[in-house]
């Protein structure tokens, strides 16, 4: 099976965590606000294109409809964000569905041939077996000689069945392996390989859906990052998203899960954990190693800055949703905030501690 060159990906199209997306997103609002468009994830991502420049037919387009029409179709919205924004991934999609199509083709081919051959074997045995009970039968050596040779065809179409069979399950697993990573990219966040925000909030609400209990929620956001940004440029400041993000993940309690929700705001969901004070001991854990982390230039060794970030703690309690956890989770990390930085505070309205 030929296999195209594999279309860029949705990340690859918009730099991310650059001044470039800001001034970009400072061009595109004030395009949708000119022609009344509705702020959604759709034309913002229409209209950050547009200002990039790079798509000179979405420009002559979106230029053609906001002239024709007195409001921006939904319609339009959607055919021109599935042909210019996700079009490599709907690509990628129908190339995966091809392959699978034409490993189905040929694996049918093989079994038809497979069957065909043994039925033309099993033709060849009987008729050398009735002519095995003629009594008359003077040509023994050539009837032995034709089963001879229909044996040794059927085994050698078998053995081509079973090497092709090989092929296949080879290239299901490829197909297997190249599906589970396309489904893990969607989940993860590009830069510090945790979770993404959609999918800490699909798989948090799912959790409190089931049970609140023993859910526990620990929001961090890394202090004072966009003066660090800005002092030592976006290329460090992703480098150190890029350890917080390894950090998380190596000290992870066991069920627990982190997640990037957005910009150097990070989140830890912790399961199995119906003492607030064990979920503030993991966040004095996770301030310590973050305090620890000193930021270096990799040619002199030369230490530039030290990291640190203020945690709000939140125990589920019966009754909680997605937004009622994350407010106080929120509340509890303004009050570390508010208090000075670098340092863990609960959520003023979880019950009080056990123990």
């Amino acid at each position: 099976m030929s296999k195209a060159n594999k279309p860029t990906s949705l990340l690859e199209l918009f730099p991310e965590e650059t001044r470039e997306a800001a001034d970009l997103l400072k061009q595109a609002v004030p395009h949708m606000v000119r022609h009344d468009i509705p702020p959604n994830p759709v034309h913002y991502a229409l209209w950050y294109s547009y200002c990039q420049g790079n798509e000179p037919e979405l420009q002559r387009r979106l230029d053609k409809i906001v002239k024709d029409f007195d409001a921006f179709p939904p319609e339009s919205a959607v055919k021109l964000y599935r042909e210019f924004i996700i079009r490599g991934e709907l690509d990628e999609a129908r190339q995966g569905q091809q392959q699978v199509i034409e490993l189905v083709d040929d694996i049918e081919g093989n079994v038809a041939r497979s069957v065909a051959g043994s039925q033309a074997y099993q033709a060849s045995l009987e008729q050398g077996l009735n002519a095995l009970y003629d009594p008359l039968i003077d040509d023994l050596p050539d009837v032995l000689h034709d089963l001879q040779e229909s044996t040794q065809l059927m085994q050698h179409q078998q053995e081509q069945f079973l090497s092709r069979l090989q092929a296949a399950q080879a290239e299901i697993q490829n197909l297997r392996n190249q599906l589970e990573r396309a489904q893990l990219a969607a989940t993860l966040d590009g830069l510090t390989q945790v979770f993404n925000r959609h999918s800490f909030s699909r798989l948090l609400e799912q959790a409190l859906a089931n049970d609140p209990r023993g859910i526990a929620l620990i929001i961090m956001d890394i202090d004072y990052f966009k003066q660090f940004n800005d002092q030592f440029g976006h290329p460090l400041g992703d480098r150190v998203l890029q350890h917080f993000g390894q950090m998380l993940r190596e000290t992870l309690p066991p069920r627990a899960m982190a997640a990037r929700y957005g910009g150097e705001e990070f989140c830890v969901v912790m399961r199995d954990c119906h003492d607030l004070q064990q979920a503030m001991q993991h966040a004095e854990l996770l301030r310590q190693k973050i305090q620890a982390l000193r930021v270096k230039v990799r040619s002199t060794d030369k230490v530039l800055d030290t990291i640190t970030a203020s945690f709000g703690v939140a125990l589920a309690v019966p009754g909680d949703n997605l937004e009622s956890l994350l407010t106080r989770a929120d509340d509890a990390l303004y009050q570390a905030k508010r208090g000075g930085r670098n340092q863990v505070q609960p959520s003023p309205s979880t019950p009080a501690l056990t123990g």
